[in-house]
């Protein structure tokens, strides 16, 4: 039995892969020629209880482990040179450690280049989380007067919020109308 289940794992696995999202019900139902929904029913919950994948409140499956685990090897020096040796530290689970809520976590892709001071760059991804009130100074997903934008959050000496950028060549986002924080930048990603 545990080599049927390994096999559908890995054809699962291979769909996230392929797909860059996970399979539907009706998608399971052919990738594995189920005859019913409460086969597939069974096998998400296999899945679940192996931690491979999480349930959402909609019952839309997630990945938990598909990226798994990569060895954290040690340190390595970023001013003057020295004489390390590989050492195999611990293991880090990307996932685990960028994301506290993965219901309320998503990506964004930047356009343009307001935040360049704060390192985020045109083509990088942000990964951010809807959250309560974000704190001074925090990088937040924000609508402001109708349109949406990423900034440093702020406040004036009268505690009316507005909006900064990293780039001297853009001025700060005072609202008209109206202002809400819909997210706090957790992490950026760039990749080479």
């Amino acid at each position: 039995m545990n080599g049927i289940k390994d096999l559908q794992k890995k054809k699962i696995i291979e769909f996230y892969r392929k797909n860059k999202r996970m399979p539907g019900y009706k998608e399971i139902m052919d990738l594995f020629s189920f005859k019913s929904k409460n086969s597939v029913y069974k096998l998400i919950e296999w899945l679940v209880d192996e931690h491979i994948v999480s349930k959402d409140s909609r019952g839309h499956i997630t990945p938990n482990t598909m990226m798994g685990a990569i060895p954290l090897l040690g340190l390595i020096e970023a001013g003057i040179p020295t004489d390390t040796e590989e050492q195999d530290l611990d293991t880090v689970s990307l996932e685990e450690w960028l994301i506290n809520d993965k219901e309320k976590t998503y990506m964004l892709e930047v356009k343009g280049d307001s935040m360049i001071e704060a390192h985020i760059e045109e083509g990088d991804y942000v990964l951010v989380e809807r959250k309560g009130e974000p704190k001074l100074g925090d990088i937040v997903i924000a609508e402001i007067d109708g349109g949406w934008t990423m900034k440093y959050f702020r406040k004036d000496k009268k505690g009316n919020p507005y909006l900064e950028p990293a780039n001297r060549n853009y001025k700060n986002i005072y609202p008209e109308e109206s202002f809400r924080v819909a997210a706090i930048v957790r992490a950026v990603i760039r990749k080479y």
